[in-house]
């Protein structure tokens, strides 16, 4: 029996590098779609790389019973550093986006929030994932324009939270070409995966065709999506790149059907 792929014949620009954005990119290619990743972004180091370097080496020492991580790109420096986080070091990952970088990095995960994948979201469901235990050493490990939401909330519950900047986002060029054949209407869809991906598309790429699907991964993003100028046609229902690609493929099919259901131009009469 032959699968179905809605996706098939669909072309989709991946503006994330790194393991999730090769990961979706695999996941999209198994639905018939042709994926084409061109990261629009990437981590830098920050001003007091000395302060990262301690924290990771305390954190292999096993001196935090939790870690915190609040985005892929911290996953990208946590494999660029190749820390290894020990066994009696639990996980604590802000949403299925997130978690999925962890786990393609071969890193596991012990807790990820069941409703809100945001810091306030982890933050509210932290006691019922520990078992309300007390007095917790944390590490939290966050980007230079982060607010600390998360590090301000479990220092007020009296836990021990040390807030360490991991990265500065820096803007990377995308290919001219790709930048033409988005212009051109090449591309079918275009995945909007951070508000920092969203603000490079408007910089770099800015109006792009009614046809190419802007689809954004969840409501927050979609607000930072529109908060750069940008058109948004699709968000996924949760925050996590396969309900992303669900999404997408339901659209696929919406447009099937409503093609399959218009009326045939009828030739000229004889």
């Amino acid at each position: 029996m032959t699968t179905v792929k809605p996706l098939r014949g669909w072309t989709v620009l991946v503006p994330r590098g790194g393991p999730w954005g090769d990961g979706i990119a695999a996941e999209l290619r198994a639905r018939g779609a042709s994926p084409v990743v061109a990261p629009s972004i990437n981590f830098a180091g920050t001003e007091d790389s000395a302060a990262l370097t301690a924290a990771l080496e305390r954190l292999e020492a096993g001196a935090f019973h939790w870690m915190s991580v609040t985005s892929a790109t911290t996953v990208d420096v946590l494999s660029a550093h190749g820390v290894r986080i020990p066994e009696q070091t639990q996980v604590a990952a802000v949403g299925e986006t997130t978690a999925a970088a962890l786990t393609a990095a071969g890193y596991r995960v012990d807790f990820t929030p069941r409703r809100d994948n945001s810091a306030a979201g982890l933050l509210a469901e932290w006691a019922d994932a520990t078992g309300g235990a007390e007095h917790l050493r944390i590490l939290a490990l966050r980007s230079d324009i982060a607010k600390p939401v998360l590090t301000d909330g479990l220092r007020a519950a009296g836990h021990d939270v040390e807030s360490v900047v991991a990265y500065r986002t820096v803007g990377v060029p995308i290919a001219s070409e790709i930048i033409t054949d988005v212009g051109a209407g090449r591309f079918d869809a275009i995945l909007v995966t951070s508000g920092s991906v969203a603000n490079q598309i408007a910089l770099q790429i800015g109006l792009v065709p009614s046809r190419t699907v802007l689809a954004c991964i969840g409501p927050r993003t979609a607000a930072d999506a529109e908060a750069a100028g940008l058109r948004v046609d699709l968000v996924a229902r949760e925050r996590s790149s396969a309900s992303l690609i669900r999404t997408l493929e339901e659209l696929a099919v919406h447009r099937q059907e409503r093609d399959q259901d218009r009326p045939q131009e009828q030739g000229p009469l004889a």
